[in-house]
């Protein structure tokens, strides 16, 4: 629409009559000629769209990815690389005892749970690329640690630090990601995320097996050197943001520092009487219940704190204003509950019942990743070409909660057959929902919202992985402790559920005939029953995540322009996009179109330097600015 500017001087009128007739008709054929080519332009636009076309990307862009997915490949293989080792290791190094071991294995999982959310702050005040790499630093300074250790303790320390940079390398991954695709592609690309953990998480137990086995167990940590060192060189070639500006004062008072303090304070002290209660302690003892009630308290403070005082809160409030965000997030904290306690638990099940060794058990949980990775990646393409998350997340809860019934009805006689298609259920059920949860927890936040929510998907699949390790531990152990002592051999009750995890390979050196070989077959059974247990919690809290999402999940519109304060810059030969000020802006070739008309146009009526003068505002596209920034009309 043409927009006139009054003239207040009586003098002009004629000469702006004049000019305004000999124009009209330059301007009549450049709108309509301008017209065209916005029409076309939107008919392009939406066809693509609706094809799920995706743009074209350069090197920059697969580079950046590939050293994301390559990180969360060596995370995913330290979270449970030290699972079969840590008897060689705590044996080579002497005077270890067995909290120091423990917390060898646990530390990892632990620290890098609590410092997610503080990673992910950080990212946003001081830039993507800057803690990404400070969080790879973190975690080769803890692998140079652990492989150089010649103390117990000096190697927990190094698995601690690995723990740390570990997190932030992990939550990162799902910020940046967010920075780089819009929200209806990124199915494709957090399915080859989880499409690593998967693979990941179950080689760690056989790699470690084997270089504890047949090498030296400092090679389980030298191993990471390499694929660090790839990805230091990687992320400073490929990785460019838009930088954020303002000065290193500004950026650290910006940091909710007493918010980070008390959660990670609260976290720890919650998790880690999760993680020995029934083990190391008494559930009842001073030592589990102390710490324990100090978390809940810390996180009770921690909420209330983040709504009455924070301005800009570790974690935001507006993550959690729906009820389809919440399920979101409690649904991811239930799936890797379930994960971790089959990666955990099924191998005892195979060493236990089944006398296999603990790199076959490592092998024979192949069934449930071969299904799980496939699963994840399939279900990303799907939701990117249906914009619908629902169906996935129903079909693949109904799945794993099916999977973990099945498992309840496995015995020490159970055929290969079926354990492999029961572990193809669970499987499947459950790479469906690696998928189908991140959509849910991301569709149901504004833009500006959708690298947090990333994050907290991340930090939520974490807490539950932990979560589920220590419940799964407690009606493990005290289920294996009750079926002891109905047997006869009730006496050595206290001494074998002590830590019956690791009295399953004493177990299997037993002879098969002779009395131990009669205490051997109960044991076996002993064993069975007591992962049942496991099994019927894991059901239980899979059907209430199923029938929880199907009555709080609405259906949210993936359809959504990248908006992102910290966008990705691609290849130089293919995007010019770089960090603008408040008064600059990247115009398409329709906006600068419109920018040459409206020159032209003022030029004609006398209009003010600078004056806009807009006629196709109707028929071009909302297109937005870098930063976030709405544009001026």
């Amino acid at each position: 629409m043409l927009s006139f500017l009054d003239r207040s001087t009586t003098n002009h009128d004629r000469a702006h009559e004049q000019g305004q007739h000999t124009h009209s008709r330059s301007f009549d054929t450049l709108k309509s000629t301008n017209s065209d080519i916005s029409y076309n332009s939107i008919q392009q636009e939406k066809a693509a769209a609706s094809n799920g076309a995706a743009p074209k990307r350069g090197w920059r862009f697969y580079g950046t990815f590939a050293c994301l997915a390559l990180l969360n490949f060596i995370c995913a293989i330290d979270a449970t690389i030290l699972s079969v080792a840590l008897p060689t290791i705590s044996s080579s190094l002497q005077g270890t005892t067995a909290i120091e071991a423990f917390w060898c294995g646990t530390g990892f999982l632990l620290t890098s749970t609590v410092f997610q959310p503080t990673w992910a702050s950080f990212s946003h005040i001081f830039g993507r690329k800057l803690v990404l790499l400070t969080a790879l630093f973190t975690f080769t300074l803890g692998t140079v640690i652990c492989s150089t250790a010649n103390k117990i303790a000096l190697l927990l320390v190094g698995r601690c630090v690995q723990g740390v940079g570990g997190g932030g390398l992990v939550a990162l991954t799902y910020v940046i990601v967010a920075d780089m695709v819009p929200l209806r592609e990124r199915g494709k690309w957090f399915s080859i995320i989880s499409l690593q953990w998967a693979i990941g998480s179950v080689m760690g137990p056989v790699i470690g097996g084997a270089f504890a086995e047949k090498t030296n167990w400092r090679w389980i940590f030298w191993l990471n050197i390499p694929f660090c060192a790839v990805a230091f060189i990687g992320i400073p070639i490929c990785l460019r943001l838009n930088q954020k500006g303002g000065s290193i004062w500004t950026k650290l008072r910006a940091f909710d520092w007493y918010g980070s303090i008390i959660f990670i304070g609260a976290t720890t002290s919650f998790l880690i009487p999760l993680t020995w209660g029934g083990i190391m302690y008494a559930w009842s003892a001073w030592r589990t219940l102390t710490p324990l009630l100090v978390g809940v308290g810390g996180l009770i403070g921690f909420i209330l704190y983040s709504v009455y005082f924070s301005t800009e809160p570790l974690i935001r409030r507006s993550l959690f204003n729906s009820s389809t965000a919440i399920q979101a997030y409690l649904g991811t904290m239930v799936h890797g509950m379930i994960v971790w306690s089959l990666l955990f638990y099924m191998p005892i099940y195979f060493e236990g019942a089944k006398e296999f060794t603990p790199t076959m058990s490592g092998i024979a949980i192949f069934p449930f990743t071969l299904t799980t990775a496939p699963a994840a990646v399939i279900v990303g393409l799907v939701i990117t070409k249906t914009g619908r998350f629902r169906p996935s997340l129903w079909a693949g809860w109904f799945l794993a909660t099916l999977g973990m019934g099945l498992l309840i009805l496995l015995k020490d006689s159970t055929s290969t057959v079926a354990w492999v298609f029961i572990s193809l259920v669970s499987g499947s059920g459950n790479g469906i929902l690696f998928s189908a949860q991140g959509f849910a927890a991301q569709a149901s936040v504004s833009n500006a919202d959708l690298p947090f929510a990333g994050a907290m998907y991340s930090f939520f699949r974490s807490f539950g992985q932990t979560l589920g390790v220590a419940i799964a531990g407690v009606m493990f152990q005290n289920t294996f402790r009750k079926k002891v002592l109905r047997t006869a051999y009730a006496e050595n009750a206290d001494l074998y559920s002590k830590n019956a995890a690791a009295m399953v390979q004493i177990v299997r050196a037993w002879p098969d005939d002779g009395a131990l070989g009669v205490e051997k077959a109960v044991m076996k059974g002993v064993y069975v029953e007591s992962l049942q247990m496991v099994w019927v919690i894991m059901c239980a809290l899979g059907g209430v995540a199923f029938l929880t999402s199907l009555c709080f999940t609405k259906e949210i519109s993936l359809e959504r322009e990248l908006e992102t304060e910290q966008g990705f810059i691609g290849d130089e030969r293919k995007s010019k996009s770089r960090r603008v000020t408040f008064d600059e802006e990247q115009h398409t070739p329709l906006q600068k179109l419109e920018r040459d008309l409206e020159t032209e146009q003022c030029s004609a009526f006398g209009a003010p330097s600078g004056k806009r003068i807009s006629f196709v505002e109707e028929e071009l596209p909302s297109h937005k600015l870098l930063n976030g920034r709405n544009e001026r009309r």
